[in-house]
């Protein structure tokens, strides 16, 4: 791996960190982040209450090219949706699940959270 895919790397995970404890300041509790299945892996999985929640981090430290909820195409949610199926499977779960969506711009410490509450359907 080259260094600025080690560097990307490590920049996108303190970002999840951060999406994290921010979505657990807003009352979400944290299940496991970074899960891998074939196919696929899932950024965070959270509580919100009784549902599952599957969170996609996107950031991006401007808009100009585009906006980080954009980059949620109809191939990502697909495979979104397989890692999740995936996911509750292995754990024999069944309480109701939606996809969220928490896009970030700027750069720490001054983030812009824009949180997108069941941003897609799994049909």
């Amino acid at each position: 791996m080259t260094n600025n895919a080690q560097t990307a790397r490590k920049r996108g995970a303190a970002i999840e960190q951060l999406a994290a404890r921010w979505l657990q300041a807003q009352g979400l509790m944290l299940v496991t982040q970074n899960h891998h299945v074939k196919g696929g892996e899932l950024d965070l999985v959270m509580r919100d209450g009784a549902t599952l929640v599957f969170v996609e981090v996107k950031h991006r430290v401007t808009t100009q090219y585009g906006h980080p909820l954009e980059t949620v195409t109809p191939t990502k949610r697909k495979r979104l949706v397989r890692a999740a199926t995936l996911y509750i499977g292995r754990y024999g779960l069944t309480s109701p699940c939606r996809f969220d969506i928490l896009a970030i711009t700027g750069t720490p410490p001054d983030l812009v959270f824009q949180w997108e509450k069941a941003a897609f359907d799994a049909y």
